[in-house]
Formats: C-alpha cells, sequence, structure tokens
C-alpha cells in the first residue's frame, strides 16, 4: 500500500503523455514528428528576419532550408546510430530497419548542425552567399527549435534523467524505466531542463548580437558554446544506454571539445575581425552583382 509520502511525490510531480501517437485513418501521427517540424518552420521564421535585418533579402532562409534540413535531419540521424549503434546492430538490437525508423526518435544534435551546415555552405555557396552571417541570423532560431523538439522526448518517455523526489519529477510508465530504475517513479526531466535552457540561450544570443554587433560567425559560435555548456550538466543527469570514453558518457566529451572550439573560434575571431561583416555576398558574386548593377533579385551588399 502506498505510504502518504509517495502518493504526495506523485502528485507533485509531472506526469508523462498516455499517448505520442495519434491515427488518421491508417496514418499515424507522431508527437516527436510534429514538433520537430514545428521547430524548423519557427528556425526558419526567426532566421529569415534577423537575416533581412543584416541586410539580406527576404526568403533567403527559407532558400537555404531547402538545403540545410535535409542535410541536417540525414546527419542527426547517423551521429545517433553511429554513437548508439549496439541498439540496432549489437545483440537483440532493431536493425537496418530501425535504423531508418526516424519516427521513433533519436536525432543527434551534433550530426545535424554538422552536416545541416554543410547543407546551407552548398545553398549559400550556390546564391553567391557568405555562410558566417547565415550562421548569425539562423542561430537564435536553432536554439528555439531545439527547445520545441526536446518536447518529443517528453511524448516518447525518453532521454529522462536519474531518480529524483522533486517536485517537478516527471513520472515514467514502468514499460520506459531502464534495467535498474523498476522500483522508482519520478526522474529528472531533461528534456525541461533543455528545452528551458536553450529558450534562455536564444534570449542571450539575441541580446549579445545587438549589444556587442556581433559578426563572422560569432553568434552561431556563442550558440554553440552556450549549448555544449547546458549539454554538459543535462548530460550528466541522464541515465540511458551510452556508449562511454574513459569513464565519462561519449556526448560529455564531445560537448567539452566543441565547446572548447566554439570558445576558441570567438576569442581568434573577435581579435582578426572585429565588428560585422560589410557584406553578405562572397568575393565573386560581388563582382558580378556589380556588373549587373539594378539587377533584381541580390542581396543589399551594405549592412545596416
Amino acid at each position: 500500500m502506498p505510504t502518504i509520502a509517495s502518493v504526495a511525490q506523485v502528485t507533485a510531480s509531472i506526469p508523462s503523455p498516455s499517448v505520442g501517437v495519434w491515427h488518421l485513418g491508417p496514418v499515424p501521427i507522431r508527437a516527436y514528428a510534429l514538433l520537430i517540424i514545428l521547430g524548423i518552420v519557427v528556425a526558419v521564421w526567426v532566421g529569415n528576419r534577423r537575416y533581412v535585418a543584416r541586410g539580406g533579402s527576404p526568403g533567403t532562409i527559407t532558400d537555404l532550408a531547402v538545403w540545410a534540413v535535409p542535410f541536417g535531419i540525414v546527419g542527426g540521424r547517423l551521429y545517433h546510430v553511429i554513437t548508439d549503434w549496439q541498439l540496432y546492430f549489437g545483440p537483440g538490437g532493431s536493425g537496418l530497419l530501425g535504423a531508418v525508423r526516424i519516427w521513433d526518435g533519436g536525432l543527434g544534435i551534433w550530426g545535424a548542425v554538422t552536416l545541416g551546415a554543410l547543407g546551407a555552405w552548398i545553398g549559400a555557396r550556390r546564391m553567391g552567399l557568405l555562410l558566417p552571417p547565415v550562421g548569425d541570423a539562423i542561430a537564435p532560431g536553432i536554439a528555439l527549435a531545439q527547445a520545441i523538439g526536446r518536447f518529443g522526448n517528453y511524448f516518447n518517455q525518453e532521454l529522462f534523467g536519474s531518480p529524483t523526489d522533486l517536485p517537478w519529477g516527471l513520472q515514467i510508465d514502468p514499460i520506459h524505466r531502464p534495467a535498474g530504475y523498476e522500483s522508482f517513479t519520478t526522474f529528472h526531466p531533461t528534456f525541461l531542463y533543455e528545452s528551458l535552457w536553450m529558450v534562455a540561450v536564444a534570449v542571450v544570443l539575441v541580446w549579445a548580437d545587438r549589444r556587442f554587433g556581433l559578426g563572422h560567425g560569432r553568434v552561431f559560435a556563442l550558440y554553440v558554446l552556450l549549448y555544449c555548456a547546458g549539454r554538459l550538466w543535462i548530460e550528466l543527469l541522464r541515465i540511458d544506454t551510452a556508449n562511454h570514453v574513459l569513464g565519462l558518457r561519449l556526448n560529455v566529451w564531445t560537448a567539452l571539445l566543441v565547446g572548447l572550439g566554439a570558445l576558441a573560434y570567438l576569442l581568434v575571431s573577435a581579435r582578426l575581425r572585429p565588428g560585422r561583416e560589410t557584406s553578405l555576398r562572397r568575393p565573386a558574386a560581388r563582382a558580378d552583382g556589380e556588373a549587373g548593377a539594378g539587377l533584381p533579385g541580390t542581396d543589399q551588399e551594405r549592412m545596416p
């Protein structure tokens, strides 16, 4: 029979959704996928507004998203599958079919940002644009997209933290509790911690950009640095299966190394290239634009 203390704990905790998939006839509608799509829409919308404010043409970020989004999704899934290969190709793994079932959850932000940036670079090069101003414009939107997307983990009841009796502990159904934690009811809602952290990151990025006139990719670098700082302590709370290196989860090392790289870029870039760019276009594209001055569809040459 449950004690008064245990009843009070559950009452004060955060309940998990009873379902994460709804069916429209034979078509499954998954909360995880809807939230990823919503995050992408928000990121593109914010990025477009910021890019126009920096002197770019309306719709440019939308055009680049055609390249960046597919690359990002593939990169995110590849990183997840490679770093958690045992879930798919180890004993009892779900195999190749499970590896491609992206709608069941599993996108590594490290791979998503890396390949997403590659896709954006390809698109920007084809359009004659510099990539750093694009990254600076889209960075707060990416942070908000992550804040939204993390709620997909909430609906899937996955990637939560260690057991806790705090009032905001997250109730996890027995079927989703890892081995060794079957007797615990509430866990740290790491999805919520990261979501709130990324909203704060977006606010800091917008403030820092306005206050210091950041350019040459430094807004994006600051986003990476702040994300890594938050991911570091959140990762240490998680209890899901993960590969370890020297006693630490792989993603802890990734956050440390990537964060240090972002910090180094911030310091070196600020010293070598202070202020913002004077143009959003690549040198060759600027020359073409000057030769065809007055033609529609070219980005503004000077930034505010």
